[in-house]
């Protein structure tokens, strides 16, 4: 539980009074708890002396001292029995944690909460900055206290980190954070940084870019809404491959899985960062940098309940921000197993790769497994590969969606470091979710750095092997923070969207005679239900998905995609090149008409200019 107090005086007042009654009830092992109870013996020796002392007889004391152990024996085999049944009780938690059935939808409002929680901690660290050494004596034992529960097991360190990143004395070297814009725009981008004992060319990274201005709000809807029966369309597709499930329109996000690639690199700043680290010699800052974007890249997904369109074979997604630094090109290369590929260039990198998303629906969850590689070049030689981890939603049919992201990422170096982070699974006891635990190893597997934080919330780390250095107060003051998520929309949609997120599909004027009818942004369904034509959306989706059905025939007979190939050596697919300048021609001529002929006025630029 986190309280918050009045005043001071009520503080302490609570403070006491809490450790008062915590000191009346010491704390027990799980070792204790579980001791086997055959040692347990009683003695008869008191009872035997009592009695001799009143002369009772010897076959009296006898009878006595048998009746007593009977007794006790009895309730020995009763608290055997609830032992056994106890453990029971702790096996079935674990079954139901394994099996991810989640009892509790409270922490499905919980980062929203949070946000709130760090807004406030940082008005409490300005307030009490004034207020003298006594205030930080005080937090000093609130932090101890939030570490005491820590574990030294490698598998199993996850602490809670809402507890210490939101305390109201905790900085980053020293110095509160400081939020700058990567917009001129008041309300645009941004991003949260250190300033001490950071080069003040690092912290100029990313806000050299040319301004841009972009929509920050989806248009208003034409139509209302109308519910769908879940349970009619669950019942017959249990246990199916979710790409063959047909879902309506109703539980899309205006979004295309094209599109939601180039989410993912929200936050290229980081990268940007990341290859002038390299170039001052700073290997270390540099893999630190990318792990923190490796992690970023699920941020948008928090509360992100609506699925992306499912591109058609040959559909295309271009993405050119300058206002970025760089220029991000996907297209779907095949249809069945479903897989795209992206390539995206910025400032002194390349990144790209291909993703073949195996997916289950088990009608109360969704899981979703990525199989492909994610490859992140810089200029200088120096490359490094990651695999997502994988996604489940759950809640599909009681309760509030929400979604859970665990297991192990390992991001491997072709030079001198390597990081491990490990995304840890919600159970159904966790009141602290979405944690994210790493380490960055050199060549000879010695930790040399120490990641934490939340998916969803920052990123921090400490120099050495956190673990090694146990739960000092010391080594925490030291933490730095790497990353933290943008702040929400302006204008909340009701697919959660990010603010930039908002971005991604629209249509700027001019933008539409420059792109190939391949592009997302030109799909008819999906821009319906942007505009909210529901009726519209929903009719032109069912047309497009009977027409992809002989997309399998299509691939079959030898269609390849135009802008990437499959490299024999790695089995991945690699951008060839030539798309840029297609686009600067203007020549699409081997680019066709995937999405079918449509009125022109239902894709006009009205309502998607910058508002």
């Amino acid at each position: 539980m986190h309280l918050r107090a009045e005043t001071r005086e009520d503080r302490t007042a609570w403070m006491e009074a809490l450790q008062a009654v915590k000191d009346m009830f010491p704390r027990i092992s799980n070792s204790e708890l579980m001791a086997p109870l055959d040692n347990v013996s009683v003695s008869t020796e008191k009872l035997r002396q009592r009695l001799l002392e009143e002369r009772v007889s010897e076959a009296a004391i006898q009878d006595s001292e048998q009746i007593m152990r009977t007794e006790f024996a009895a309730l020995q085999n009763q608290l055997v029995l609830l032992k056994q049944k106890q453990s029971m009780l702790i096996d079935t938690l674990r079954h139901l944690e394994t099996e991810k059935v989640d009892l509790e939808n409270t922490v499905v409002d919980e980062s929203q909460r949070q946000w709130n929680d760090q807004e406030t901690s940082s008005t409490l660290r300005q307030e009490k900055s004034s207020e003298g050494s006594a205030s930080e004596s005080e937090d000093d034992n609130e932090r101890n206290d939030a570490a005491e529960e820590e574990t030294d097991d490698e598998d199993n360190a996850f602490f809670d980190t809402r507890d210490f990143l939101s305390s109201s004395s905790f900085k980053s070297n020293g110095s509160d954070y400081r939020v700058s814009s990567f917009s001129s725009d008041d309300d645009g981008l941004y991003a949260f940084e250190s300033e001490d004992d950071v080069d003040p060319a690092i912290r100029s990274v990313g806000r050299n870019y040319p301004h841009v201005k972009r929509r920050k709000k989806l248009p208003d809807p034409v139509e209302k809404e109308k519910g769908v029966s879940l349970w009619s369309m669950i019942k017959d597709n249990i246990g199916k491959d979710l790409t063959k499930v047909c879902l309506p329109v109703y539980f899309n996000e205006p979004l295309s899985s094209l599109q939601k690639c180039y989410e993912e690199i929200e936050y290229s700043h980081l990268l940007d960062q990341a290859y002038e680290w390299g170039r001052r010699g700073n290997s270390l800052m540099r893999i630190l940098c990318v792990a923190a974007f490796a992690v970023s890249g699920y941020a948008s997904t928090d509360g992100r309940v609506c699925k992306p369109f499912n591109p058609l074979l040959g559909e295309t997604y271009e993405a050119n921000y300058p206002d970025k630094g760089l220029r991000f090109f996907s297209e779907k290369v095949s249809h069945h197993p479903m897989i795209v590929a992206c390539h995206c260039e910025g400032t002194g990198w390349k990144f790209w790769g291909d993703s073949n998303l195996k997916s289950k629906f088990w009608g109360r969850s969704i899981q979703l497994d990525p199989v492909g590689i994610l490859t992140l070049e810089f200029d200088d030689g120096e490359v490094f590969q990651w695999s997502k981890v994988t996604t489940s939603i759950y809640n599909l049919i009681l309760g509030k969606l929400y979604c859970d992201h665990y297991g192990t990422m390992r991001i491997q170096g072709n030079q001198e470091y390597s990081c491990k982070l490990k995304f840890k699974e919600q159970s159904i006891i966790d009141r602290n979710p979405h944690q994210v635990h790493g380490i960055v190893q050199d060549r000879n597997g010695k930790t040399v750095s120490t990641l934490f934080g939340k998916w969803d919330e920052s990123m921090h780390y400490v120099n050495g092997d956190y673990n090694a250095k146990g739960k000092a107060h010391e080594s925490l003051s030291e933490a730095c923070l790497l990353w933290k998520r943008s702040k929400p929309p302006k204008f909340p949609t009701r697919y959660n969207f990010t603010r930039f997120a908002i971005t991604l599909n629209e249509l700027t004027p001019g933008l539409k005679e420059k792109l190939p009818p391949t592009d997302s942004r030109l799909r008819p369904d999906q821009r319906y239900l942007e505009n909210g034509e529901y009726e519209m959306a929903n009719s032109e989706k069912l047309r497009l998905e009977q027409r992809q059905r002989q997309a399998r025939k299509m691939q079959e007979r030898g269609w390849k995609p135009r802008w990437f190939a499959k490299d024999k050596a790695t089995g991945t697919y690699r951008y060839l090149g030539g798309y840029w300048e297609s686009r600067e021609e203007g020549t699409w001529d081997s680019c066709p008409d995937i999405f079918g002929q449509i009125p022109s006025d239902h894709l006009s630029d009205e309502g998607q200019t910058t508002s």
